[in-house]
């Protein structure tokens, strides 16, 4: 879940070296295990309804171990020069994955409104698509916000897959889970409304947009 708010460059934007490495590597290796485990985590929160506090626990620390092969993988990728097309297109997915099982798995339990989630899907989703729409202009880099985002989201996450209910002062560790997930909704849209309004922009004043003006002048005069 942090590729979108990693402070160095964005591994979809850096170019596949020349001849490129093979996809068997072990960043890859780490995301494709980032996406065996999101099952795993969704069978852990999901067991016995949610309501068993040994499972939610352990859902807990596939949650942190998970998100924690992201930052891996990619710092793993740019130090030894292991970018590849697989890891490019494998690797948002596996962060997208995982980050839509907490959300839908939270939900399916009662635990989130279902609005939340679909809030944060769309967004989600919407600025994957909205990327490949743009890719052509050119590439929108990480922001800050999407680091932001990225933290809360992951924070608020743990605190509601925990099982909060079985901790002593629960009604102030459930406040506080409300707090960072209600501030991670707003970071989210947010940073989704400005990454469009930035997309938009560069699509309207790229090289390629001002090419085809040109080619439109053109065919007028």
């Amino acid at each position: 879940m942090l590729s979108e708010s990693a402070p160095h460059p964005d591994p979809a934007a850096t170019p596949v070296p020349t001849p490129a490495p093979s996809p068997w590597n072990l960043p890859n290796a780490l995301t494709v295990a980032r996406i065996l485990l999101v099952p795993v985590y969704g069978w852990l929160l999901l067991f016995d309804g949610g309501a068993h506090v040994g499972m939610r626990w352990w859902a807990a620390a596939v949650l942190c171990i998970a998100t924690a092969t992201d930052r891996v993988d990619g710092d793993l990728a740019r130090r030894r020069g292991l970018i590849t097309n697989f890891g490019k297109i494998a690797d948002p997915i596996a962060d997208k994955t995982l980050m839509g099982m907490a959300f839908v798995g939270l939900s399916v339990l009662g635990d989130l409104p279902w609005w939340v989630t679909i809030v944060v899907l769309v967004r989600e989703w919407g600025v994957t698509v909205l990327r490949f729409w743009v890719i052509r202009h050119g590439v929108m880099p990480a922001g800050r916000g999407g680091k932001v985002k990225t933290t809360l989201q992951f924070f608020g996450l743990l605190l509601y897959t925990l099982p909060l209910w079985s901790f002593a002062g629960a009604d102030a560790w459930e406040l506080a889970a409300k707090i960072v997930l209600g501030l991670a909704v707003l970071v989210t849209v947010v940073t989704g409304i400005d990454i469009v309004v930035k997309a938009l922009r560069m699509r309207q004043n790229s090289e390629r947009t001002a090419m085809k003006r040109a080619r439109r002048a053109a065919r007028r005069g």
